[in-house]
């Protein structure tokens, strides 16, 4: 069989594609990568149709064994990675023999990691994809993270184009970030004191930071609404709870919930937030809907126009 097998899982590594959309009205979430560009980058390092399967590497730990032939691509936070105990480079395509070795330390910059594999890894979909969901039991193998001795099928690669991410490209990972926020239809119900105090505060993460949510300290916020019917609840929500202290929801939140939401955090920053670490910083800073579809377009935009560099 042509795969990987896993000597040490790590602290917490997932099989993801890009997600499982147009299943929330059975109760499924849509999952897939916290960083939806670093595992694009994975992707596309390998030449793979942007849905390939890859893995989520989080905080780092992971030791693979190749038993196959193939050609790899990591991205994302900065975990010293070694091939047969020799130090390698993110950001780049790597060659792999059979019997090789690749060991991941634990993260110094960032805090989650994508490794893609030329032609992607070979896992049966479930609900219309591959991403794994463990609160849900769904995806990836057995619906969980990867154990000892599990086996990560892929195609055996003689050959493939040695392509890195330019260097001006490369993301950087910093433990504070000011994130862009688009109000919500609820924003009324938090009066402008307390958005003024939302928008001008600084919080921290909490330990409790997880798939699910983001949850924040610092500045309590409070709403006039004691309570809603539960609603849809969209990827990037902050929600404000009782205590006051804000959490901002993540691929694998709940499809419906009860909370004011003060508004959603865009895409493009909810993947920079999923690279920070507990008692990291953050702020908020609001933005326009035209806005934000100015940042989405441009952002995609520059992603397709980059050339990447041949290193062969």
């Amino acid at each position: 069989m042509s795969a990987f097998k896993v000597i040490q899982p790590g602290l917490l590594t997932l099989i993801q594609d890009a997600g499982r959309y147009g299943q929330h009205r059975i109760g499924l979430t849509n999952g897939g990568p916290l960083d939806a560009l670093a595992f694009n980058w994975a992707n596309r390092l390998c030449e793979n149709p942007v849905n390939s399967s890859a893995l989520e590497i989080s905080i780092g730990g992971l030791v693979l064994e190749a038993e196959t032939d193939t050609y790899i691509a990591v991205t994302g936070a900065t975990m010293p990675l070694k091939i047969n105990g020799r130090d390698c480079s993110y950001w780049q395509v790597q060659k792999i023999s059979e019997g090789d070795k690749i060991e991941f330390g634990f993260a110094t910059a960032g805090a989650r990691a994508y490794l893609a594999v030329k032609g992607g890894f070979n896992f049966t979909p479930s609900f219309t994809s591959t991403s794994t969901v463990a609160r849900e039991s769904i995806g990836g193998i057995n619906g969980g993270k990867l154990m000892i001795g599990d086996l990560l099928p892929c195609t055996r690669v003689k050959q493939a184009s040695l392509l890195a991410v330019p260097e001006a490209e490369i993301p950087h990972y910093p433990s504070q970030l000011l994130l862009k926020v688009v109000l919500g239809y609820q924003q009324q119900s938090f009066d402008r004191v307390q958005q003024r105090l939302f928008f001008s505060s600084d919080y921290q993460l909490s330990d409790k930071v997880d798939r699910m949510g983001f949850r924040l300290q610092g500045q309590q916020i409070k709403s006039s609404l004691n309570g809603i019917l539960s609603e849809g609840i969209c990827h990037g929500a902050i929600q404000i709870p009782a205590d006051g202290q804000p959490i901002v929801l993540m691929n694998d939140r709940q499809t419906i919930g009860g909370y004011p939401k003060i508004g959603s955090v865009i895409a493009l920053d909810t993947a920079k937030l999923s690279q920070l670490m507990p008692g990291n910083k953050v702020a908020f800073e609001q933005i326009s809907m035209e806005r934000a579809h100015n940042i989405n377009h441009l952002a995609r935009q520059r992603y397709q126009n980059v050339a990447l560099v041949n290193i062969a």
